[in-house]
Protein backbone atom coordinates (compact mmCIF):
# COMPACT_ATOMS: atom_id res chain seq x y z
CA UNK A 1 0.00 0.00 0.00
CA UNK A 2 1.44 3.34 -1.03
CA UNK A 3 2.03 5.97 1.63
CA UNK A 4 0.22 9.30 1.65
CA UNK A 5 3.32 11.08 0.35
CA UNK A 6 3.55 8.59 -2.51
CA UNK A 7 -0.10 9.15 -3.42
CA UNK A 8 0.58 12.90 -3.45
CA UNK A 9 3.65 12.40 -5.63
CA UNK A 10 1.62 10.13 -7.90
CA UNK A 11 -0.90 12.93 -8.41
CA UNK A 12 1.96 14.84 -10.09
CA UNK A 13 1.52 18.15 -8.26
CA UNK A 14 3.78 20.01 -10.70
CA UNK A 15 1.12 19.57 -13.38
CA UNK A 16 -1.74 20.94 -11.29
CA UNK A 17 -1.28 24.63 -12.20
CA UNK A 18 -2.60 23.66 -15.64
CA UNK A 19 -6.00 23.03 -14.05
CA UNK A 20 -6.19 26.07 -11.75
CA UNK A 21 -4.80 28.78 -14.04
CA UNK A 22 -7.75 28.61 -16.51
CA UNK A 23 -10.19 29.11 -13.63
CA UNK A 24 -8.20 32.07 -12.34
CA UNK A 25 -8.15 33.69 -15.78
CA UNK A 26 -11.82 32.93 -16.42
CA UNK A 27 -12.73 34.50 -13.09
CA UNK A 28 -10.71 37.57 -14.06
CA UNK A 29 -12.85 37.88 -17.18
CA UNK A 30 -16.01 37.44 -15.10
CA UNK A 31 -14.91 40.21 -12.71
CA UNK A 32 -14.24 42.47 -15.68
CA UNK A 33 -17.75 41.73 -16.94
CA UNK A 34 -19.12 42.64 -13.51
CA UNK A 35 -20.70 39.26 -12.85
CA UNK A 36 -18.28 37.24 -10.71
CA UNK A 37 -19.97 34.58 -8.57
CA UNK A 38 -17.37 33.37 -6.12
CA UNK A 39 -18.92 30.11 -4.99
CA UNK A 40 -19.32 29.06 -8.62
CA UNK A 41 -15.69 30.01 -9.28
CA UNK A 42 -14.60 27.93 -6.29
CA UNK A 43 -16.65 24.96 -7.49
CA UNK A 44 -15.21 25.31 -10.99
CA UNK A 45 -11.72 25.28 -9.46
CA UNK A 46 -12.56 22.10 -7.57
CA UNK A 47 -13.85 20.42 -10.74
CA UNK A 48 -10.72 21.38 -12.66
CA UNK A 49 -8.32 20.32 -9.92
CA UNK A 50 -9.93 16.98 -9.04
CA UNK A 51 -10.33 16.16 -12.72
CA UNK A 52 -6.63 16.82 -13.29
CA UNK A 53 -5.70 14.54 -10.39
CA UNK A 54 -8.02 11.92 -11.88
CA UNK A 55 -6.29 12.27 -15.25
CA UNK A 56 -2.91 11.75 -13.63
CA UNK A 57 -4.02 8.65 -11.72
CA UNK A 58 -5.76 7.33 -14.83
CA UNK A 59 -2.58 7.77 -16.88
CA UNK A 60 -0.57 6.14 -14.12
CA UNK A 61 -2.89 3.13 -14.18
CA UNK A 62 -3.15 2.76 -17.97
CA UNK A 63 0.55 3.25 -18.67
CA UNK A 64 1.45 1.06 -15.72
CA UNK A 65 -0.58 -1.98 -16.79
CA UNK A 66 0.82 -1.64 -20.31
CA UNK A 67 4.37 -1.60 -18.96
CA UNK A 68 5.07 1.83 -20.47
CA UNK A 69 6.22 3.28 -17.13
CA UNK A 70 8.63 0.56 -16.06
CA UNK A 71 11.78 2.50 -17.05
CA UNK A 72 10.32 6.01 -17.04
CA UNK A 73 12.36 9.00 -15.87
CA UNK A 74 10.47 11.61 -13.86
CA UNK A 75 7.87 11.80 -11.09
CA UNK A 76 6.84 8.68 -9.20
CA UNK A 77 4.56 6.27 -11.05
CA UNK A 78 2.48 4.34 -8.56
CA UNK A 79 1.80 1.31 -10.74
CA UNK A 80 5.03 1.32 -12.73
CA UNK A 81 7.14 1.43 -9.57
CA UNK A 82 4.86 -1.17 -7.91
CA UNK A 83 4.20 0.88 -4.78
CA UNK A 84 0.44 0.57 -5.35
CA UNK A 85 -1.72 -2.10 -6.96
CA UNK A 86 -3.27 -1.20 -10.32
CA UNK A 87 -6.81 -1.63 -8.98
CA UNK A 88 -6.08 0.87 -6.18
CA UNK A 89 -4.86 3.50 -8.63
CA UNK A 90 -7.82 2.82 -10.92
CA UNK A 91 -10.19 3.25 -7.98
CA UNK A 92 -8.53 6.57 -7.08
CA UNK A 93 -8.95 7.80 -10.67
CA UNK A 94 -12.61 6.78 -10.80
CA UNK A 95 -13.27 8.44 -7.44
CA UNK A 96 -11.79 11.70 -8.73
CA UNK A 97 -13.91 11.51 -11.87
CA UNK A 98 -17.03 10.86 -9.77
CA UNK A 99 -16.34 13.85 -7.52
CA UNK A 100 -15.77 16.05 -10.57
CA UNK A 101 -19.06 14.82 -12.06
CA UNK A 102 -21.04 15.62 -8.90
CA UNK A 103 -19.57 19.13 -8.63
CA UNK A 104 -20.12 19.69 -12.34
CA UNK A 105 -23.73 18.57 -11.96
CA UNK A 106 -24.28 21.35 -9.42
CA UNK A 107 -22.87 23.95 -11.82
CA UNK A 108 -25.02 22.62 -14.64
CA UNK A 109 -28.12 22.74 -12.44
CA UNK A 110 -27.69 26.44 -11.69
CA UNK A 111 -26.69 27.47 -15.21
CA UNK A 112 -27.43 25.23 -18.18
CA UNK A 113 -27.86 21.48 -18.56
CA UNK A 114 -25.85 21.39 -21.79
CA UNK A 115 -22.78 21.72 -19.58
CA UNK A 116 -23.30 18.05 -18.75
CA UNK A 117 -22.24 17.20 -22.29
CA UNK A 118 -19.04 19.22 -21.85
CA UNK A 119 -18.36 17.53 -18.53
CA UNK A 120 -18.92 14.07 -19.98
CA UNK A 121 -16.58 14.88 -22.86
CA UNK A 122 -13.91 16.04 -20.41
CA UNK A 123 -14.13 12.82 -18.38
CA UNK A 124 -14.04 10.66 -21.50
CA UNK A 125 -11.06 12.61 -22.80
CA UNK A 126 -9.33 12.13 -19.46
CA UNK A 127 -9.80 8.36 -19.55
CA UNK A 128 -9.04 7.69 -23.22
CA UNK A 129 -5.87 9.79 -23.19
CA UNK A 130 -3.98 6.63 -22.22
CA UNK A 131 -6.89 4.26 -21.46
CA UNK A 132 -8.84 1.93 -23.71
CA UNK A 133 -7.61 -0.11 -26.66
CA UNK A 134 -6.61 2.86 -28.83
CA UNK A 135 -5.60 5.74 -26.50
CA UNK A 136 -5.30 8.99 -28.40
CA UNK A 137 -2.33 10.05 -26.26
CA UNK A 138 -0.42 7.31 -28.08
CA UNK A 139 -1.42 8.85 -31.42
CA UNK A 140 0.09 12.33 -31.09
CA UNK A 141 -3.24 13.95 -30.14
CA UNK A 142 -2.44 14.80 -26.53
CA UNK A 143 -1.51 18.42 -27.16
CA UNK A 144 -4.76 19.07 -29.04
CA UNK A 145 -6.78 17.67 -26.15
CA UNK A 146 -4.85 19.72 -23.59
CA UNK A 147 -5.33 22.91 -25.62
CA UNK A 148 -9.06 22.29 -25.94
CA UNK A 149 -9.84 21.22 -22.38
CA UNK A 150 -7.23 23.15 -20.36
CA UNK A 151 -7.56 26.22 -22.54
CA UNK A 152 -10.81 26.77 -24.40
CA UNK A 153 -13.18 24.65 -22.30
CA UNK A 154 -11.75 25.55 -18.89
CA UNK A 155 -11.47 29.31 -19.38
CA UNK A 156 -14.67 29.83 -21.37
CA UNK A 157 -16.54 27.40 -19.11
CA UNK A 158 -15.43 29.25 -15.98
CA UNK A 159 -16.66 32.52 -17.47
CA UNK A 160 -19.97 30.98 -18.51
CA UNK A 161 -20.88 29.44 -15.15
CA UNK A 162 -20.45 32.86 -13.55
CA UNK A 163 -21.80 35.25 -16.18
CA UNK A 164 -23.91 32.89 -18.34
CA UNK A 165 -22.46 34.72 -21.34
CA UNK A 166 -19.61 34.00 -23.78
CA UNK A 167 -17.69 37.29 -24.21
CA UNK A 168 -14.91 37.45 -26.77
CA UNK A 169 -12.38 38.15 -24.01
CA UNK A 170 -12.96 34.64 -22.68
CA UNK A 171 -12.01 33.07 -26.02
CA UNK A 172 -9.03 35.38 -26.50
CA UNK A 173 -7.68 34.66 -23.02
CA UNK A 174 -8.24 30.92 -23.42
CA UNK A 175 -5.72 30.60 -26.26
CA UNK A 176 -2.56 31.65 -24.36
CA UNK A 177 -3.69 29.66 -21.32
CA UNK A 178 -4.06 26.59 -23.51
CA UNK A 179 -0.63 27.14 -25.05
CA UNK A 180 1.05 27.25 -21.63
CA UNK A 181 -0.77 24.06 -20.64
CA UNK A 182 0.53 22.46 -23.83
CA UNK A 183 4.06 23.56 -22.90
CA UNK A 184 3.83 21.41 -19.78
CA UNK A 185 2.87 18.34 -21.80
CA UNK A 186 5.45 19.04 -24.49
CA UNK A 187 8.36 19.16 -22.06
CA UNK A 188 7.05 16.06 -20.29
CA UNK A 189 6.92 14.16 -23.58
CA UNK A 190 10.30 15.57 -24.63
CA UNK A 191 11.82 13.96 -21.54
CA UNK A 192 10.13 10.65 -22.34
CA UNK A 193 11.00 10.38 -26.05
CA UNK A 194 13.47 7.46 -25.60
CA UNK A 195 11.16 5.30 -23.47
CA UNK A 196 8.01 6.26 -25.41
CA UNK A 197 9.68 5.29 -28.69
CA UNK A 198 10.68 1.91 -27.29
CA UNK A 199 7.17 1.21 -26.00
CA UNK A 200 5.52 2.35 -29.26
CA UNK A 201 3.89 5.33 -27.56
CA UNK A 202 3.76 7.72 -30.52
CA UNK A 203 3.41 11.09 -28.85
CA UNK A 204 3.77 14.29 -30.84
CA UNK A 205 7.29 14.58 -29.42
CA UNK A 206 8.19 11.14 -30.79
CA UNK A 207 6.86 12.10 -34.23
CA UNK A 208 8.52 15.53 -34.31
CA UNK A 209 11.82 14.38 -32.88
CA UNK A 210 14.03 16.03 -30.30
CA UNK A 211 14.91 19.24 -32.18
CA UNK A 212 11.41 20.24 -33.28
CA UNK A 213 9.88 19.33 -29.93
CA UNK A 214 12.24 21.80 -28.27
CA UNK A 215 11.20 24.46 -30.77
CA UNK A 216 7.55 23.65 -30.12
CA UNK A 217 8.06 24.13 -26.38
CA UNK A 218 9.67 27.55 -26.89
CA UNK A 219 6.76 28.55 -29.15
CA UNK A 220 4.17 27.49 -26.57
CA UNK A 221 5.96 29.56 -23.95
CA UNK A 222 6.54 32.69 -26.05
CA UNK A 223 3.34 33.00 -28.12
CA UNK A 224 1.12 33.80 -25.09
CA UNK A 225 2.84 37.17 -24.86
CA UNK A 226 1.70 38.11 -28.36
CA UNK A 227 -1.89 37.66 -27.15
CA UNK A 228 -1.16 40.04 -24.30
CA UNK A 229 -0.22 42.69 -26.84
CA UNK A 230 -3.38 41.96 -28.86
CA UNK A 231 -5.61 42.25 -25.78
CA UNK A 232 -3.88 45.42 -24.61
CA UNK A 233 -5.73 47.73 -27.02
CA UNK A 234 -9.16 47.33 -25.37
CA UNK A 235 -7.75 46.20 -22.01
CA UNK A 236 -4.42 47.96 -21.33
CA UNK A 237 -4.11 46.49 -17.83
CA UNK A 238 -3.40 43.05 -19.31
CA UNK A 239 0.11 44.34 -20.01
CA UNK A 240 0.74 43.33 -16.41
CA UNK A 241 1.15 39.79 -17.72
CA UNK A 242 4.40 40.86 -19.38
CA UNK A 243 5.92 40.98 -15.89
CA UNK A 244 5.94 37.19 -15.93
CA UNK A 245 8.15 37.06 -19.04
CA UNK A 246 11.45 36.70 -17.10
CA UNK A 247 10.12 33.43 -15.66
CA UNK A 248 9.98 32.00 -19.18
CA UNK A 249 13.72 32.44 -19.75
CA UNK A 250 15.25 29.73 -17.49
CA UNK A 251 13.07 26.81 -18.69
CA UNK A 252 13.36 27.88 -22.33
CA UNK A 253 17.13 28.08 -22.05
CA UNK A 254 17.31 24.62 -20.52
CA UNK A 255 15.15 23.15 -23.26
CA UNK A 256 16.92 24.89 -26.16
CA UNK A 257 20.35 24.11 -24.71
CA UNK A 258 19.65 20.40 -24.90
CA UNK A 259 18.67 19.38 -21.35
CA UNK A 260 17.30 15.84 -21.34
CA UNK A 261 16.22 13.04 -19.03
CA UNK A 262 16.25 14.00 -15.34
CA UNK A 263 17.62 17.45 -16.23
CA UNK A 264 14.22 18.29 -17.70
CA UNK A 265 12.36 17.54 -14.45
CA UNK A 266 13.03 21.05 -13.00
CA UNK A 267 11.58 22.51 -16.21
CA UNK A 268 8.18 21.11 -15.22
CA UNK A 269 8.24 23.11 -11.99
CA UNK A 270 9.52 26.24 -13.75
CA UNK A 271 6.82 25.96 -16.40
CA UNK A 272 4.22 25.56 -13.68
CA UNK A 273 5.43 28.71 -11.92
CA UNK A 274 5.31 30.55 -15.24
CA UNK A 275 1.72 29.39 -15.78
CA UNK A 276 0.69 30.64 -12.35
CA UNK A 277 2.40 34.02 -12.68
CA UNK A 278 1.15 34.62 -16.22
CA UNK A 279 -2.39 33.49 -15.39
CA UNK A 280 -2.64 35.53 -12.19
CA UNK A 281 -1.34 38.72 -13.82
CA UNK A 282 -3.54 38.24 -16.88
CA UNK A 283 -6.53 37.69 -14.62
CA UNK A 284 -5.82 40.91 -12.71
CA UNK A 285 -5.45 42.81 -15.97
CA UNK A 286 -8.74 41.48 -17.30
CA UNK A 287 -10.49 42.20 -14.02
CA UNK A 288 -9.30 45.81 -14.02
Amino acid sequence: MATLSQWVAGSRPRTLPASLVPVIVGTGVAIGEGHAVWWRAALAAFVALILQVGVNYSNDYSDGVRGTDEDRVGPLRLVGSRVAKPKQVLAAALLCFALAAVAGLVLAAVTSWWLLLIGAAAILAAWFYTGGKTPYGYRALGEISVFVFFGLVAVVGTVYVQTETLPWEAWAAAVPVGLLACAMLVVNNLRDIPTDRESDKRTLAVLLGDKWTRILYSACVSLPYTFVLALAAPHPWVLLALLSAPLSVPPTQKVLNGANGPYLIPVLGETGRLQIAYGALLAVGLAL
